[in-house]
């Protein structure tokens, strides 16, 4: 059996894209103009500009895409344009509601009005403080006073002297009796020219002292005269009562012109209705309530509680007072608020209460406080998904607000039973268009769980991580480069640099076609090696700095990477970088850190005998396999059965293993590479262990392309270099992946030299080939395989197996090999 070692590998110029500083129209990057525009997000951009027109309900946008992809700074670039078309909105104002203080109303007035009205309100209390005092110490108004006093007070005497008359008359007299802390006027009759109470009589009359027709006579008159007391009394409080409306209609035709007449000069510069009949409201409760007015002498303050603060005194006036929650009047253009910590409070707003000195809660208008919402109304907000889907209260809030485009400011009570606030606002019309960023997982989330969510947010905007790899966006990608120089103060790039950083742009887009449009990564490797360089007392960022400051970050983030290298190096973890084993190839994995992925190989293994439990994925058994890990064994026993039990039942058992592997498998992409291990054991063929394999299989036996092809590629690398270079080794790869490799200098280099060698393959008999040395072999006509070949071998243990079956009936005894 002759071995086959000619096979066709990757292309130099295939392993790394290299962008040649020569074709950049540049020196450094102080001879482009820093960018102030959006970098490869069209299709974001027009759906966005979309969502920002459409002025119907529902109109609101969820934005997706990778952190990084300038999904915030598109947002703020974009509004801002629009900003300039837009038109300022109204003030928001809280008053008072004099028929129901309950229910506070709310005024809109153009930008810079509420302010105003503020003033005018504060101005016109102020001024009735000083006047009305002033007109109720007058000399005409305290003359005309005195006047309805005497003339009260003359009214009672008089009445009070001929009730006293009517009682000397009877023989009677006018007294006051105590009655604990009270006293109260009765009548007694004169006995020897002194007052006698009846009782004290009534016990002479018992007592023989007194006549008792005489006492009845007397008793007669005390009854007459008590009524006519009464009459008396209810006279008197007659007079009182003219008196004290003739006092309110003085107070009113003195103080009514000067409150009438402040009022009606605030009324004449507004010419809002609502403002209107608030200020007629305001001018009827002044009125009605004019002897706040009188209150010259500050009362007493109440003695303190130990512990207990003196608060501030409330504001005798406070229901005049005008609450402006949104004030505009800064503001040229439609407003934009980015709203960081969408908690319920910050986006709906609250009712703020204040305890007083003991301790009870309360409340008013003037406590109602706007939030994000709200300071947006007529403009733009912007918030996070996953922020505002956490915090209590919001979401719901949210979409209820957006259905009906009104705002209820309410406090958020979780513990209500503590204080609740009685007050209703009145609701507020809004109109508001809310972007929201969050990624795809929750965009799905919501809109297949939420019946609500795609009635309000009918637009996503969709943020795509990488763009075309065209010389426009290479020069895109150093203006980019200039405005985060510009910003930081770092030092210029010259053509090497931005070259370095182009291509940093290309490996993390994982193909060699596209470039990344994840800018938080590149800015700070712009930052990053702008410090190498200064380091270095360089005054320009050249490519080594750009490649140095790539090798710190990876240092910084690469420790688990280094302990499996430590792991593989000292045999913990046991990898053959040469040799041939039976049943055994290196599979290549990737490590994914979040921030960072590295790769490594593992080795697989596969042992097969007689029998009909067909692949047992072992990592499933154990429950350590995921899905795709699952459909991918699946989908190579079907191409096993289609290659190889046409003619006969596949009766085979064949236990698959990643060895030393203890936290879980997922993926497919070494379906290839246990489907070799397999033909390994059936054919008795031992495969390479200086060549690693990645790639998933079809069920026709095609290779598919994978993920982190470089990082696999140098995971290996570096594994070969450890236990020592042979000039043998290398890997296979899918065909497809060869336009995403972007290999380090030193992997490029090594290959190049002929030391390190990667192999594209399209099918599992072309990787076979490679890794057993022996030709594939086709199906002849008679429907058997080239004598000597892979498939050859394989089908022939496939078929002794099958009649071994037969011959043990049910198969008792396995033969494993």
């Amino acid at each position: 059996m002759s071995k086959k070692t000619n096979f066709e590998e990757v292309p130099l110029e295939k392993l790394r894209w290299r962008c040649d500083p020569k074709d950049l129209k540049l020196t450094t990057t102080d001879d482009v103009e820093p960018c102030d525009w959006i970098i490869g997000q069209d299709r974001a951009i027009k759906a966005i500009k979309l969502g920002l027109d459409i002025e119907s309900v529902g109109y609101n946008i969820f934005v997706t895409g990778f952190v990084g992809t300038g999904r915030l700074t598109t947002i703020k670039h974009l509004l801002e344009r629009l900003e300039k078309k837009g038109k300022r909105p109204d003030d928001k104002c809280y008053v008072n509601n004099f028929k129901n203080p309950d229910m506070p109303r709310i005024l809109s007035l153009p930008a810079g009005q509420g302010k105003m009205l503020k003033k005018d309100m504060e101005n016109l209390i102020l001024s009735l403080k000083n006047n009305i005092p002033a007109v109720f110490e007058s000399e005409n108004y305290q003359e005309r006073r005195k006047e309805l006093v005497k003339e009260s007070e003359d009214g009672q005497k008089a009445i009070l002297q001929e009730f006293d008359d009517q009682v000397k008359k009877e023989g009677f007299a006018l007294v006051q009796i105590k009655m604990g802390p009270f006293v109260k006027p009765d009548v007694q009759p004169l006995v020897e020219g002194k007052p006698t109470s009846l009782s004290k009589l009534e016990k002479q009359v018992r007592a023989g002292k007194f006549p008792e027709e005489q006492f009845r006579t007397l008793e007669a008159k005390y009854s007459a005269l008590g009524k006519l007391m009464e009459d008396v009394f209810k006279e008197g409080k007659e007079i009182v009562k003219e008196f004290e409306k003739a006092l309110q209609a003085l107070d009113q035709e003195i103080v009514l012109p000067i409150i009438k007449e402040t009022v009606k000069e605030i009324k004449a510069r507004y010419e809002n209705e609502k403002v209107q009949e608030y200020l007629q409201e305001a001018e009827e409760s002044l009125i009605n309530n004019l002897d706040r007015f009188r209150r010259k002498k500050e009362e007493q303050p109440a003695l303190p509680i130990p512990g207990i603060p003196l608060g501030k005194g409330e504001d005798e006036f406070l229901e005049y007072q005008v609450n402006v929650i949104v004030d505009n009047s800064e503001i040229k253009t439609a407003p934009i608020i980015i709203e960081t910590t969408p908690s319920y409070r910050n986006l709906f707003g609250t009712v703020e209460r204040a305890s007083d000195r003991l301790g009870a809660w309360k409340t008013d208008f003037t406590k109602i406080k706007a939030g994000s919402l709200l300071q947006a109304n007529g403009g733009y907000l912007v918030l996070n998904a996953l922020d505002a889907l956490i915090e209590p209260g919001v979401w719901q809030g949210l979409k209820r607000t957006l259905r009906h485009r009104r705002i209820e400011i309410q406090a958020f009570d979780p513990f209500y039973f503590l204080g609740t606030s009685a007050l209703k606002p009145e609701p507020i019309d809004l109109d508001v268009k809310v972007v929201m960023i969050g990624d795809n997982f929750l965009y799905h989330l919501l809109f297949y769980r939420d019946e609500d969510f795609k009635k309000i947010f009918k637009v996503k905007a969709d943020f795509d991580s990488v763009m075309p790899k065209e010389d426009e966006n290479i020069h895109q990608y150093a203006c980019f480069m200039k405005k985060i120089c510009d910003d930081d103060k770092l030092l210029p790039f010259d053509k090497s640099g931005v070259a370095g950083v182009v291509e940093f742009g290309v490996r993390t887009a994982g193909k060699q076609k596209k470039l990344s449009t994840r800018f938080t990564m590149i800015a700070d490797l712009v930052r990053e090696a702008s410090y190498w360089a200064s380091n270095a007392k360089s005054k320009q960022v050249r490519r080594e700095h750009v490649e140095k400051a790539i090798e710190e970050w990876i240092e910084r983030v690469s420790l688990p990477e280094d302990k499996i290298q430590e792991m593989i190096e000292d045999g913990t973890i046991m990898i053959d970088s040469e040799g041939e084993v039976l049943g055994q190839i290196n599979g290549l994995s990737v490590y994914s850190l979040g921030e960072y992925s590295f790769g490594k190989p593992t080795r697989i293994t596969a042992r097969t005998s007689m029998g009909r439990a067909g692949v047992i994925n072992i990592e499933r058994e154990a429950d350590l396999s995921g899905r795709t890990h699952n459909k991918g064994v699946l989908i190579l026993a079907g191409y096993l059965r289609g290659k190889y039990a046409q003619d006969k039942p596949l009766t085979m058992s064949a236990s698959l293993a990643f060895e030393q592997s203890y936290s879980g498998v997922e993926g497919d992409s070494a379906s290839s590479t246990e489907v070799y291990a397999i033909l390994s054991s059936l054919s008795g063929l031992p495969l390479r262990q200086d060549i690693a394999v990645t790639g998933s299989i079809n069920q026709k036996g095609e290779i598919q392309p994978i993920g982190g092809v470089n990082e696999k590629i140098e995971g290996f690398y570096q594994v070969c270099k450890a236990k020592g270079i042979t000039g043998t080794q290398g890997v296979i790869i899918p065909h497809q992946n060869v336009d995403g490799l972007m290999l380090k200098t030193e992997v490029v280099e090594a290959v190049k030299e002929g030391k390190f060698h990667i192999y594209p393959v399209k099918t599992i008999d072309q990787g076979i080939e490679i890794l057993a040395g022996v030709k594939a072999g086709e199906r002849k006509e008679d429907g058997i395989f080239e004598e000597g070949s892979v498939n050859f071998l394989v089908d022939r243990q496939l078929k002794a197996f099958s009649e071994r079956w037969k011959e043990f009936g049910r198969g008792e005894i396995l033969t494993e090999r």
